[in-house]
């Protein structure tokens, strides 16, 4: 009896485990069409992880400043490379709900962006609804 008690927790702790890190791989592939879309020049694969009314938001002058995901993607010329370099730093999520964190920089000016994500999961894609920006200093 213990062993079939054993069997059954390590059978949903595997279940369990298993989903989380399927999570964190579809959340990777979004922040990641996200950045190699952004970075590479490819509109359409920033589409693919913004949602239809995102807006990206950040601080200029001391107000804050809104600029829509749809000038974004609009600014972003189909193969034009801008020499970024971008990488995930970190991932965290409950349920259908994720926060994202990105770091762009350019090698050329030294210049580095740190970007935060809010992502939901609708039938099993997650999405960026949201993303704010800011400089590193």
């Amino acid at each position: 009896m213990k062993n079939l008690i054993f069997a059954l927790l390590l059978g949903l702790f595997s279940v369990t485990t298993f989903a989380q890190e399927n999570d964190i791989e579809l959340i990777s592939k979004t922040l990641t069409d996200y950045i190699q879309g952004s970075t590479n020049g490819q509109p359409n694969r920033l589409k693919t992880a913004f949602y239809k009314d995102l807006n990206l938001y950040y601080v200029k002058n001391d107000s804050i400043k809104v600029w829509s995901g749809k000038g974004y993607i609009e600014d972003t010329k189909e193969g034009k490379p801008t020499g970024e370099i971008g990488k995930i730093i970190s991932i965290d999520y409950e349920n259908n709900a994720a926060v994202g964190k990105v770091e762009i920089s350019y090698p050329k000016s030294k210049k580095t962006y740190v970007d935060y994500f809010m992502l939901l999961k609708t039938e099993g894609k997650w999405t960026i609804i949201h993303k704010m920006f800011t400089k590193r200093k």
